[in-house]
């Protein structure tokens, strides 16, 4: 990696968001579609949910320690990992009862 001095500073590239994983969620009649993804373990990776309900939904989960207000008709994104194999659960505030699903992390060779 090429590094730059300056004025006793260090300058690092910044790595490309673009590089990482993609995974698409859409939030349907207040649930989440697909209910339940795989990701790979130890690689940070890229959650796109798009809402497209008429009403807001919050994805929501203590074990990603992640919250975000997706509006209706709108997408957002946000970034989990890495993290160790495991199942995360993640749920919708607003309709916990039926909004919920899973992040499976599978290690890097058994993702399908």
């Amino acid at each position: 990696m090429r590094r730059w001095w300056l004025g006793g500073l260090i300058f690092v590239p910044a790595m490309s968001w673009g590089d990482r994983e993609e995974f698409h969620i859409e939030i349907r009649n207040h649930l989440f579609y697909p209910a339940e993804i795989e990701v790979p373990s130890n690689t940070k990776v890229k959650l796109r949910i798009t809402n497209f309900d008429d009403t807001p939904e919050e994805f929501d989960s203590f074990d990603l320690n992640r919250e975000k207000v997706i509006f209706p008709k709108r997408t957002a994104t946000i970034f989990i990992g890495p993290l160790p194999p495991g199942e995360y659960t993640f749920f919708g505030e607003y309709n916990p009862n039926s909004a919920t699903g899973k992040i499976i992390v599978k290690g890097n060779n058994d993702v399908d």
